[in-house]
């Protein structure tokens, strides 16, 4: 199946773009268990941004990113795992980290770029999925 293998057209590995896939994916992964550590405060963080139903949004967008993590890593259901993670970041992004509302919103002028970060790698891979 297209999109399930990281060798390109010559059958030769891209070794750093694999590395680089493998980082991102478990650092995806890796970053919802911290969600699952302390849910309760993931859930009030949702809540106080008006996240709707913030007692299921919250663990279900957490365990998405962790199976789209591992997918991603793996490279399993590349185009199911890179479109979760681009949805999410692309949903996430700018509700969770509205630092232009804020008053001191230097934590989440941080979280906001980093997610952008994210997501510019979540698009690439993206691309990699539909070939």
């Amino acid at each position: 199946m297209q999109g399930d293998t990281d060798e390109g057209a010559t059958g030769e590995s891209d070794t750093p773009a694999r590395l680089g896939r493998v980082l991102f994916g478990l650092g995806l992964a890796l970053q919802a268990t911290e969600d699952f550590r302390d849910i309760e405060e993931a859930i009030e963080y949702a809540e106080s941004e008006g996240v709707p139903f913030p007692d299921l949004a919250a663990p279900l967008a957490s365990g998405m990113m962790f199976v789209s993590g591992l997918c991603l890593a793996l490279w399993r259901l590349p185009r199911l795992a890179t479109g979760a993670v681009v949805t999410f970041l692309a949903v996430v992004t700018p509700t969770m980290h509205d630092f232009w509302n804020d008053e001191d919103g230097s934590g989440d002028r941080l979280a906001f770029w980093g997610n952008m970060a994210m997501l510019g790698a979540a698009l690439a891979y993206m691309k990699k999925a539909w070939e």
